[in-house]
């Protein structure tokens, strides 16, 4: 895994065994990411390397990640489900997201469009932190075995790849984790199967 933020911007995140070569998915938006950043640190946010990709903090507690996926790059706001969403341009990574909310990009135009409100969405997100706010959670319609719920907690990059796959693929990866009787299984099950899902790929698709 990529511990250093200059270079993830070169060499993507370290953990699938695309990083570091020219088919990193960071290698797709080099210019939009850079913009990103830089609107980011303007709004006076800590910048540490985090999961491997660049997340951005308050007085220690995460605001967002910034990170790069096949069809897009994003923002990835760590309570955006509590953000008024004024514009309509917040997005739930998966169906079942309850907490997280990604704006998405794919080109620099958009980004010089938005700059000013992308702004106004990060210094709300810092007030949601300031007040304490917290996400109610209501419980997940889709059974999901505790060691990938506890993947899911403590890896919020690899929570945002997992959810950005479509409902159809996510099920096919719980179902599979929840075969095996036990638990160690299970959790080599999970590791094994990381790499696909951080390049979003189905269980069965190669």
């Amino acid at each position: 895994m990529n511990t250093s933020v200059e270079s993830y911007f070169t060499d993507g995140c370290g953990r699938c065994p695309l990083g570091g070569t020219s088919q990193c998915k960071v290698h797709n938006w080099t210019q939009e990411l850079k913009q990103l950043r830089s609107i980011i640190l303007s709004c006076g946010l800590t910048e540490e390397s985090k999961w491997g990709v660049p997340t951005y903090t308050f007085q220690k507690k995460n605001i967002l990640i910034l990170a790069a996926f096949n069809e897009y790059c994003s923002i990835s706001f760590f309570k955006g489900a509590l953000l008024s969403d004024e514009h309509k341009i917040l997005v739930k990574p998966g169906e079942n997201t309850q907490a997280g909310r990604l704006i998405k990009f794919t080109d620099l135009i958009k980004i010089a469009q938005l700059k000013s409100v992308i702004k106004a969405y990060i210094f709300e997100a810092i007030e949601v932190e300031k007040e304490g706010l917290k996400v109610e959670y209501t419980k997940n319609p889709e059974p999901v075995p505790e060691e990938l719920q506890t993947k899911l907690e403590n890896d919020p990059f690899f929570k945002s790849a997992f959810e950005a796959l479509t409902p159809g693929r996510q099920r096919g990866y719980i179902l599979f984790f929840s075969a095996p009787k036990q638990s160690k299984t299970r959790e080599a099950r999970i590791e094994k199967c990381a790499p696909k899902i951080l390049e979003e790929i189905g269980l069965n698709d190669r």
